[in-house]
């Protein structure tokens, strides 16, 4: 799977929003672990990133490129939750979750809780 160059135009337009640029990240590429063979267990193909305070370790695919989008983008995702909360797509996600589960949580006691 590669990552198209509309992704990667993106990703960089989301960091300049959140003011990372690319000479504050240390990356470094360490060896992978887990699944995924021999090949897996020989190649340096799992991206660490730093950023001030962040630090993300990323393996999701056996391309380097790959794991380098996925690093990123998790890194623009938790420089977001913290400098703007309310506008964080993640938590706006999560409490999007809590509600769809407080309303079926509901639902379900008032069609199955006895009538008293």
């Amino acid at each position: 799977m590669t990552i198209s160059e509309e992704k990667w135009r993106q990703l960089k337009e989301w960091m300049a929003e959140l003011k990372i640029k690319e000479d504050e990240l240390q990356e470094t590429f360490i060896l992978g672990s887990g699944r995924g063979g021999q090949k897996m267990q020989k190649t340096h193909s799992c991206v660490q990133l730093k950023y001030r305070e962040f630090e993300f370790k990323c393996q999701k695919s056996r391309s380097r490129e790959d794991n380098r989008f996925f690093a990123r983008r998790e890194l623009c995702a938790k420089v977001e939750e913290s400098v703007s909360p309310e506008t964080s797509k993640r938590l706006q996600q999560i409490g999007k979750l809590k509600r769809q589960k407080q309303r079926r949580k509901r639902k379900a006691k008032e069609k199955y809780a006895p009538d008293v």
